[in-house]
């Protein structure tokens, strides 16, 4: 046994004493705290410079010009910042390269280098400004702010450093398991352990799976909830916020049921139900009201039942025009009433009809048989070159498989480092490299433990090997985290984020979240991207369709919160509105979508095109949606819907190459499907 003398058991004490203090005072630190540094420009022609010149023979600049690094490593620029007390600050440098390849520098504050080689990116050429941004703690006085050039390419043409308080980007901590009381047919009384933050929590977000359905101030842990449905059930998650939109993770699910309604009476039968004008895609239909001992809040218009349209109102119509239908196909119909409680009257007569001819012009499906089943939430769906077989991917279990034209499926590998949220996310969108037959290179976009990721791996035609990240820094959360993945015409890697429940993250240009990123398949930022950085564009909520069409065009389907999901054709640089619009509005800046549809009627997942036409699966709404492209206009026709209810939540819908034809596969095992394992199916639909 070692003995340890006794003024050395003395000194041993001593120092265990003060390691458990520092240990202490370790983890009841604060955070930094932001310098108090005033948001100072500092123009570049102004700082010293070393192997450089100060040039104006581009546009755009701020000041009387910029600075033109030589092509050397080691040129720099050094700029003078005073801080009036220690702490977090912001360094926003602004530059512009025009070449096609990365120019990074060493940033050092009085010496000492606090990010090494930060990248510069290509922006679309030397008259197009970017801004990259890092932290960096300043102790109080003046300092050097040094940005030196790593390689000999040199560093890219500075405008100027824009110095400043560092931005709260701490998001809170993840909010207490919630929990249900004084439950009501109608309301009920939800409550959760409190979120802190380094500055403070100022809202909880409700939310019932992806939809928020509630806002409570950051000072209260408690919120009643309204308007509910009687004996439903809810499943409750709520997210804390901070003053600067930072989100933090959803909180722990609870599903809450509302208590079943003391009105057990339904309404009346709806009176005689009748058709009329009957065209290829529409009709109109009338009946008699029913009649309730409270009041009648809805009439539901069906296909057995399938709901296809709900009428509501005080009190609610008796007549509606159902558009939408599938031309040349037969319908029956019946109406049912509703009441408050929930209550549904007996249906009304059945109607039957056949609407009108197809026109000719695109196509329509005609036929749809199974072509694989046994899957447990396929998400993503990419053809190989050859079009002999294509990569589909699992969300939950993470395993990618080779699924052929004749449906056999092989399990190729599975994707590292891949986690789910219990929600959305976990292994989503695949892709493959048009160079596929020489590199052997596929791309995967999935969630992690830091956040979403795009990766790279090798696929040999049999299997799976090696993984590369490509891009991390996307958000994640339990809903919201786009996912899809397609290769545009140009070659370039085309990815869809969500605003990761955080719907300021959608405008924010430095954001990744919120987006349509487009990137280079080594994972820089695509040459000429109009910010000069991953992001094409911008104010997405759960973006999860991506479709080019014969024109090059790029179309993309978005989920909505409660109002409207939406089709939209994405430009370079548009702003697509969430969370300012959902659907179509009128503010400047904003772009509005091609067609929208209530979220109970899609909830869209994945687009395709056919002879002109988009395809779009829905989930919610159970059905494939039909859009023909106006020719080559920006303008779509109008929207029919097929399979309405038949086989369930619809996710993936992808061309067959060298064929009218579509697979489309479903996820009635994911948590809103209720499904088990194995309960999902991919379909084979042929257009004519």
């Amino acid at each position: 046994m070692h003995v340890i003398a006794a003024r050395h058991r003395h000194r041993t004490g001593v120092l265990l004493a003060a390691l458990c203090g520092l240990l202490l005072s370790l983890l009841s630190a604060s955070p930094p705290s932001r310098a108090a540094v005033a948001v100072t420009d500092h123009q570049a022609e102004a700082a010293t410079i070393s192997q450089g010149t100060v040039a104006a023979n581009h546009t755009g600049y701020t000041g009387s010009g910029f600075v033109d690094y030589t092509n050397v490593t080691g040129s720099y620029v050094e700029f003078t910042v005073s801080a009036d007390t220690a702490g977090r600050a912001s360094l926003a440098f602004r530059y512009a390269n025009g070449t096609t390849t990365d120019r990074p520098m060493d940033i050092a504050v009085g010496g000492q280098v606090v990010a090494s080689k930060v990248p510069f990116p290509p922006t679309a050429n030397w008259d197009t400004w970017a801004v990259k941004s890092i932290t960096a703690d300043l102790p109080a006085g003046t300092h050097k702010i040094r940005a030196t050039a790593t390689t000999s390419g040199g560093g890219p043409n500075l405008d100027k450093l824009t110095a400043g308080p560092a931005a709260d980007t701490q998001a809170p901590t993840r909010p207490g398991t919630p929990n249900c009381s004084a439950i009501t047919e109608n309301t009920l009384t939800l409550t959760w352990g409190a979120s802190t933050d380094d500055v403070g929590v100022v809202a909880y977000d409700v939310y019932e799976h992806g939809n928020k359905i509630g806002e409570a101030t950051g000072g209260t842990t408690t919120q009643n909830l309204t308007g509910l449905t009687p004996n439903t059930t809810y499943d409750l998650t709520v997210i804390a916020r901070d003053a600067a939109g930072n989100a933090s993770p959803a909180s722990p699910a609870v599903d809450c049921r509302t208590a079943a309604g003391s009105d057990t009476t339904p309404p009346t039968k709806p009176g005689t139900l009748a058709y009329a004008d009957v065209t290829a895609n529409s009709a109109t239909l009338n009946w008699g009201a029913a009649t309730d001992d409270k009041a009648v809040t809805a009439y539901d218009i069906r296909s057995g039942a399938t709901v296809y349209k709900t009428v509501t109102g005080t009190p609610p119509a008796t007549s509606a025009t159902l558009t939408g239908l599938a031309c040349d196909s037969p319908y029956s119909l019946n109406v049912v009433a509703r009441d408050a409680s929930g209550n549904v009257s007996p249906q009304s007569n059945t109607v039957t009809f056949t609407t009108r001819a197809c026109a000719t012009d695109g196509g329509v499906p005609s036929s749809i048989g199974t072509l694989s089943s046994g899957w447990s939430i396929p998400w993503g769906t990419y053809w190989m070159p050859d079009g002999n077989s294509a990569l589909v991917t699992e969300r939950d279990s993470f395993k990618v498989f080779k699924l052929t034209k004749d449906g056999t499926r092989t399990q190729v590998g599975s994707v590292p480092n891949a986690v789910t949220t219990d929600g959305e996310g976990g292994l989503l969108g695949v892709a493959v490299d048009p160079g596929w037959a020489t590199n052997h290179r596929v791309y995967f976009m999935h969630t992690a433990a830091e956040g979403n990721r795009i990766a790279r791996m090798t696929y040999d035609g049999s299997s799976l090997s090696g993984y590369t990240v490509l891009l991390q820094g996307i958000k994640k959360n339990r809903y919201h985290n786009g996912g899809r993945l397609a290769f545009g015409p140009d070659g370039l890697l085309y990815a869809s984020t969500g605003d990761a429940q955080t719907s300021s993250l959608a405008q924010d240009k430095n954001s990744l979240n919120g987006k349509i990123l487009r990137l280079t398949t080594d994972g820089r930022p695509a040459p000429g991207n109009p910010f000069g950085t991953y992001v094409y564009s911008l104010g997405h909520r759960n973006p999860q369709g991506l479709a080019f069409d014969r024109s090059g065009r790029l179309w993309e389907a978005e989920f909505g919160n409660s109002a409207y999901d939406e089709l939209n054709l994405i430009k370079p640089g548009a702003n697509y509105g969430w969370p300012t619009c959902e659907g179509t509005c009128s503010v400047s800046g904003m772009t509005n979508p091609k067609k929208t549809w209530p979220v109970s009627e899609a909830s869209p997942s994945g687009i395709a095109i056919v002879r002109n036409v988009i395809y779009m699966a829905a989930l919610r709404g159970e059905r494939l949606w039909r859009i023909p492209i106006n020719g080559d206009t920006e303008n779509v026709g109008s929207a029919t819907a097929y399979y309405v209810g038949t086989y369930g939540r619809l996710r993936t819908v992808t061309k067959v190459p060298g064929a009218d034809q579509l697979w489309l596969s479903t996820t009635n095992s994911d948590n809103n499907g209720g499904e088990p394992d194995g309960a999902d199916k991919v379909f084979r639909v042929n257009i004519s």
